[in-house]
């Protein structure tokens, strides 16, 4: 049945077919852009801007003149409709030169002049794989049709004008200008940009997995200055107008702007808008307008289809091809000149029937008559077979579970179909450091603030004690999974009651625990582990923080300035983010922002603070209040009040003292006693609620503190980067702690003043151009706007040097120092600091900051512009060290890859002490190893650098190295992302890869995602070599496009490398197997596959040209054509596909033990072009023996043409069969079975054809000839004599080549079938003896003069 409506809806579509729809894959949707990627080619519709107004409005007449050329919602990702299917898929498939080449040789049949079979045959082979390609690509589109219908008919509710309601419309039926309005996890229909919330701050929060596969929430935000903002939202009184660009592909960006009735124009960005597929979390309703629908939309722009490919194999697979034709042409002109020297010979002869043709004509009539006989040649079915024995191979890649992660859940997913067998190949690995090598989750190590370093050990020997504890075994917290899999949880009975965030999320106590306790006890978030919150605070920073709460400490001037510097220092950390707060027992929920006012008496002392340098920071209570325990917000929340907030009642972190650990020396004050709060009660912002507060805390009161503790909340941080989320942490630690975000402010929780509501104004986002971000605010107690700014230690620092307020030259030094020392001990740095602007400045920056935000042209360059304008004379705060481990396996990873021959370079953003420190941890630089360091300012030091590090290698290599003998080499170049631009010039770039030849790594520093590109594109193209990329983040995704291979790793930062990439891993590890075990077996399967098919091919297409000289070249054959046709297609293509799928020449165990053997591959050792040759000069043998046996044993006898072919046809099955028993390295139930299938299924047609068939082979009559031949004894024993000489000298090839000149394969077979002790014997003195030749050619010089230092080995990365 539903397959008719299938037909009804195409014939119905055939009437109203869009010719703008169509073509589209039901592919997943891979990310087109980021912005830390390269900048992509956006598509753009040609026209004028798009202008959008509400269906259902005051501008209702003028929406119908508008909307005319807008497409509606409904997708079609089909290709045929039931009509076209036929003439287009046969369009598609007639695309491949094979299939035009074989419908070329069906019509050429056809013409009598050249005619060879009958006309019905030749069309079989033809048909049939037409047919099955055509199935398959009918049933892929029935798929597609289900799901897009599916897809249209999903219900949302879109507002009608008529009935003043919001009434449900299939997604099909949604317009541009429509208003939609939808709830918690419902997914997005189109394209929206966003004008009401439920939430009071205009807020949103979706969930991009479906678009994107990024599980971390993100927020959007309602267009600003909406008159209805504040209030319910009315559809009739909305009349703004929207002016956007056209449809196009980039996910991240949306330029517009909207223009209300007072000609006042608001800016329009990615924050505004709602794209389809996305699924709303964490908010009751929303309110939005489409703006682009349909195909139109940005996620259908993005559905461009599965990646496309073309591997090494299939490249020189076309050149052999070629080969085939040229061969085919020589043999078909052969023939055709000996048939017309035959004619031309002839004088009257009796058994010809007359023809007035010349031999000339005729031989030009035979040369095309022999195209048509020898056509077998080009092989039809080999493209097809290819693609099945990938799926094979794809199937048992996926299903490895040495390759399974059972924490995440996944194993390794195939993304391109095509090129399995370049993992064979493979030369030169690329690999990012972060979340790559590393964890990518993050723990705050230590800091320096104003010049002064805070080591913060007992840190360090925390974490070293849980790792002891943990026995190295992960922690399931830690997977993305499980951090992911809370959404599971019914979002409407949680997620999305307004009232259901319970108070004590932002006023539970945070005291500091001991480390252990706190690891044990910590429920993370997204992207927070255990360690990641596990900071153990610095004792020495902390007393300085105990003196902003201490009443009997009055801070000198300079100790109230070092504070000052240390209060901004945590507050950029705790604000420069765009961190989501969430409660953990709220799942994936954000906090839902309170309404707080800042004590005015904490203003006033901060600002004679600031003033006279010489007060105390924050007021001290000397009243210790315990009226507020978290039992009371509890209660507040099982009211059902609304999330209010005493603004001094939050109890504050404790601080410790370095004497008394445990005692707190700061304490909460009394939520009744400041003015503010009195002011708040009497205003009735909660006056009203005051007895049930009241009644709460007296009941609250009766609870122990055991329960309390039991019952208490600790926030949750959600982060798109793991640095944001520890950095946060390490705030947290230290008291200043984030407690919810809003577009408009920031609640932070500051040590000795209670919450704090620090106003946003601004928020910079991080850009790879810039290496940082920034936050605009309003300073919580000055009330200056003051800019805090997080990057890259080299960005922030030129920014530093240039301020004009005092900051020291000692200071930048020691803080450089500590950025070298943090770089050394492998940790990730990062500088923070600020900037105070005067009023005036501030106005004119927002000024022309509007006018940018409305702006539709060139929008992001004059962003970037912007903000740079404002990040100018920065004042340093200081900079931080994050430590990043190494994933488990990676130093044997890398090790197994160099020892297989594969060059692995490591392309980081990093600085380049790290990413030494990095390389050493991971085994990548080795403590014998020369390392050569390339820093330079120019274009002409760059040059002249590189040429001096030429002439230091070959001062080295003179006592034993030999400059082409570069992958001994014992040199590591490292290079840093300036002198990368230099080398990667026009000029430079050979004399850059001249001396990348020479080193066995290179280590790539502060490269951009451009430059990793730039590299990989080098390498690949200058050097001919096999590249693979790998990577997990966005600022990945152009080097994996640009390699032979991209592998994306599902890490913490999203999917977009995963879905750019042709093969998807979950940790580095999964590497070694993927390379070293399916990458060898996968090429070698495919290659000996097709030199079979080429070899069996040629060698039954030569019999029929060598009948030809005995048969005056005339075109004749001596089978007959059923047999002829269905030799290649049925009785010999079975067991060549389980060859190409199950052949293993060497085991898993021993490819892993011994990473040698993949050198094989990357020497292309299996398909080399000497050994296609080979292979045709064996199949020309072979057809030779198979031919003249016959002839010669039944020369002089009465047998006719079919009885002479029938030993010849027997014969070439058997040997051909046989000749693949020989190649073949396993041999299992399986192989035996189909080989005897197809002997077997000959002999049954045959015999049956001989009896049953009487004018199936016209004029010829070929009954009773096979079994007439068969009961004769001379019949086997030709076929037995001829099998054996055919197949002899292969053999004795093989044996001598296998005793007196193994190869290692060889070898390494032999070695498999010791017993377990003498195997692992014999491996071990293997790997003694290549180190040992590795050795004996290696001079290792002892210092190098130029840039080479070896640096400490001890350096390890914990």
């Amino acid at each position: 049945m539903e397959r008719l409506h299938w037909i009804r809806h195409r014939c119905l579509q055939l009437i109203s077919t869009d010719s703008r729809r169509g073509w589209y894959s039901p592919s997943s949707l891979p990310p087109k852009s980021s912005l830390d990627a390269q900048e992509p080619l956006v598509q753009r519709l040609s026209g004028k801007r798009r202008v959008v107004v509400s269906r259902w409005g005051p501008n209702h007449a003028e929406y119908h003149s508008i909307s005319k050329g807008y497409q509606n919602n409904s997708i079609r990702t089909t290709k045929y409709s039931l009509i076209s299917f036929i003439p287009m898929n046969l369009f598609q498939q007639f695309h491949r030169v094979a299939n035009l080449y074989f419908l070329f040789l069906v019509l050429l049949n056809w013409v009598p002049v050249v005619e060879a079979f009958q006309k019905e045959i030749t069309m079989i082979p033809l048909a049939v794989v037409l047919t099955v390609i055509a199935f398959k690509d009918a049933m892929e589109d029935y798929r597609r049709y289900r799901h897009d219908k599916k897809i249209n008919s999903t219900l949302t509710y879109i507002y009608c004008g008529k009935q003043q309601r919001y009434v449900g419309h299939r997604w099909a039926e949604v317009r541009v200008g429509d208003l939609v309005r939808l709830g918690c996890n419902e997914i997005i229909p189109a394209d929206m940009v966003l004008l009401h919330s439920s939430d009071p701050n205009g807020v949103c929060h979706i969930e991009t997995a479906n678009l994107d596969g990024e599980t971390n929430l993100k927020q959007r935000q309602v267009v600003r200055d909406l008159p209805q903002q504040e209030s319910e939202f009315i559809p009739e009184n909305f009349n703004s107008r929207i002016e956007c660009e056209n449809p196009n592909n980039d996910l991240r960006r949306f330029r517009g702007f909207m223009e209300h009735p007072g000609k006042v124009r608001v800016g329009l960005h990615s924050e505004n808008l709602l794209l389809r597929s996305c699924t709303v979390r964490n908010t009751e309703t929303v309110i939005g307008i489409v703006v682009y629908a349909g195909h139109e939309t940005k996620a259908m722009q993005n559905n461009s289809g599965p990646r496309y490919k073309r591997s090494k194999l299939e490249r020189r697979l076309n050149i052999d091809v070629l080969w085939s034709v040229a061969l085919l042409l020589l043999m078909c002109l052969i023939a055709a000149v000996g048939h017309g020297l035959w004619l031309n010979g002839l004088k009257d002869p009796i058994f010809m029937i007359p023809d007035d043709t010349p031999p000339a004509l005729a031989a030009f009539y035979m040369f095309w008559t022999m195209i048509i006989v020898l056509q077998v040649l080009i092989p039809i079915s080999l493209y097809v077979s290819i693609e099945i024995v990938k799926l094979g191979q794809i199937y048992f890649i996926q299903n490895d579970l040495d390759l399974y992660n059972p924490q995440l859940d996944t194993g390794v997913q195939c993304r391109a179909l095509n090129i399995t067998e370049d993992l064979g190949q493979i030369q030169y690995v690329f690999s990012d450091k972060t979340g790559t090598l590393t964890e990518n989750r993050m723990l705050f190590r230590r800091c320096t603030i104003v010049g002064t370093e805070y080591p913060h050990h007992e840190n360090a020997v925390s974490l070293e004690q849980y790792e002891e504890q943990t026995c190295g075994d992960a922690d399931p917290s830690l997977t993305l999974r499980s951090c992911s899999s809370r959404k599971s949880v019914s979002c409407k009975s949680l997620s999305c009651n307004r009232s259901s965030v319970s108070l004590n999320t932002l006023t539970a106590e945070s005291d500091i625990h001991s480390p252990h306790d706190t690891l044990r006890r910590h429920t993370p978030g997204a992207f927070s582990s255990t360690m990641e919150c596990a900071i153990v605070p610095d004792p020495q920073l902390q007393v300085k923080l105990g003196a902003l709460s201490s009443p009997m400490h009055s801070p000198l001037r300079q100790e109230a300035a070092e504070l000052s510097h240390i209060l901004d220092f945590f507050l950029a950390l705790a604000v420069c983010n765009t961190v989501v707060v969430s409660s953990p027992t709220q799942p994936r929920h954000v906090v839902q922002m309170p309404v707080v006012r800042t004590p005015l008496h904490s203003l006033e002392e901060m600002k004679a603070l600031l003033q006279k340098l010489s007060l105390p920071r924050f007021p001290y209570s000397p009243n210790q209040s315990t009226d507020t325990p978290p039992s009371l917000t509890k209660k507040l929340f099982t009211r059902g009040r609304s999330a209010s907030y005493f603004p001094n009642s939050a109890p504050q972190t404790p601080i410790m003292t370095l004497q008394s650990p445990s005692t707190p020396i700061c304490v909460p004050s009394n939520p009744f006693s400041s003015p503010s709060t009195q002011t708040l009660m009497t205003s009735g912002a909660w006056g009203e609620d005051m007895g049930d507060l009241q009644q709460a805390k007296d009941d609250g009161a009766d609870e122990t503190d055991s329960e309390d503790e039991n019952e208490a909340e600790e926030l949750l941080y959600e982060a798109e980067s793991p640095d944001e989320a520890a950095l946060v942490q390490a705030a947290k630690a230290y008291g200043f702690t984030l407690l919810g975000r809003s577009p408009e402010q920031i609640i932070v929780a500051v040590p000795g003043t209670g919450l704090l509501s620090i106003p946003l104004l601004h928020v910079l986002p991080f850009h790879s151009a810039r290496k940082r971000m920034s936050v605009v605010v309003r300073h919580p107690f000055t009330g200056d706007v003051v800019v805090y700014t997080k990057g890259a230690d080299n960005v922030i620092m030129e920014l530093a040097d240039e301020a004009e307020d005092g900051i020291s030259r000692e200071v930048m030094e020691r803080t450089q120092r500590h950025l070298d020392q943090y770089a050394r001990e492998g940790l990730r740095t990062l500088c923070v600091a600020k900037k105070v602007l005067e009023e005036q400045e501030y106005k004119a920056w927002l000024k022309s900051h509007e006018f940018v935000e409305t702006c539709i042209e060139n929008r992001e360059e004059l962003l970037l512009e912007s903000a740079e304008r404002l990040e100018t004379n920065l004042t340093l705060l200081g900079a931080t060290g994050i430590v990043d481990r190494l994933q488990e396996e990676v130093p044997e990873t890398i090790e197994a890859l160099q020892e297989a021959g594969i060059k692995v370079w490591v392309l980081t953003g990093d600085k380049q002490e790290t990413a030494v420190n990095i390389a050493f941890a991971c085994k990548l630089l080795r403590p014998t190893d020369q390392l050569l360091t390339a820093n330079c300012d120019s274009k002409e030091s760059c040059e002249a650098q590189l040429h001096e590090l030429q002439h230091e290698i070959r001062q080295c290599t003179k006592g034993g190295v030999s400059e082409d003998d570069s992958s001994r080499c014992d040199f590591v170049l490292v290079i840093d992302g300036r002198t990368l631009d230099f080398a990667l010039q026009k000029e430079l770039q050979g004399l850059f890869l001249e001396l990348t030849c020479c080193c066995r790594s290179v280590i790539c520093c502060r490269s951009t995602p451009l430059q990793k590109s730039q590299v990989v594109r080098l390498v690949r193209d200058k050097l001919k070599v096999m590249t693979l990329a790998i990577g997990d983040g966005a600022n990945d995704v152009s080097m994996i496009q640009v390699a032979d291979v991209g592998i994306g790793i599902s890490g913490q930062e999203g999917m977009q490398a995963v879905m750019s990439s042709d093969f998807a891993i979950s940790r580095f590890k999964y590497l070694r197997k993927l390379i070293l075990v399916h990458g060898h077996w996968c090429y070698a399967r495919l290659a000996n596959m097709i030199l079979y098919f080429f070899y069996k091919n040629v060698m039954y297409v030569n019999l029929l040209f060598w009948y030809q000289f005995f048969c005056g070249f005339s075109g004749s054959t001596m089978t007959n054509s059923w047999v002829l046709i269905f030799f290649n297609l049925l009785f010999t293509s079975v067991p060549p596909l389980v060859y190409g799928v199950l052949d293993k020449d060497v085991s898993s165990k021993t490819l892993l033990n011994l990473p040698d053997l993949y050198k094989s591959g990357q020497n292309s050792q299996a398909y080399l072009p000497s050994t296609f040759w080979l292979t045709m000069l064996d199949a020309f043998y072979q057809s030779l023996v198979c031919f003249f046996i016959p002839y010669f044993a039944y020369a002089g006898s009465d047998i006719g043409v079919f009885s002479f072919g029938s030993p010849i046809n027997c014969s070439a099955l058997l040997i051909i069969l046989l000749h693949q028993v020989i190649e073949s390295r396993t041999l299992t139930w399986l192989h035996a079975g189909l080989l005897l299938f197809s002997a077997l299924f000959y002999y049954a047609f045959v015999l049956l054809f001989s009896v049953a068939c009487v004018t199936c082979n016209s004029p010829t009559n070929p009954i009773g000839i096979e079994t007439k031949m068969m009961s004769d004894p001379l019949y086997h024993f030709v076929c037995g004599l001829t099998t054996v000489l055919a197949l002899l000298p292969r053999i004795l090839f093989h044996a001598f080549c296998n005793t007196i000149y193994p190869s290692d394969l060889v070898r390494a077979q032999k070695i498999e079938k010791f017993p377990s002790e003498e195997y692992y014997s014999c491996v071990r003195q293997w790997r003694e003896n290549k180190a040992a030749q590795k050795l004996s050619l290696r001079h290792i010089p002892q210092s190098l003069s130029v840039n080479a230092c070896i640096p400490e080995a001890g350096a390890v990365l914990f």
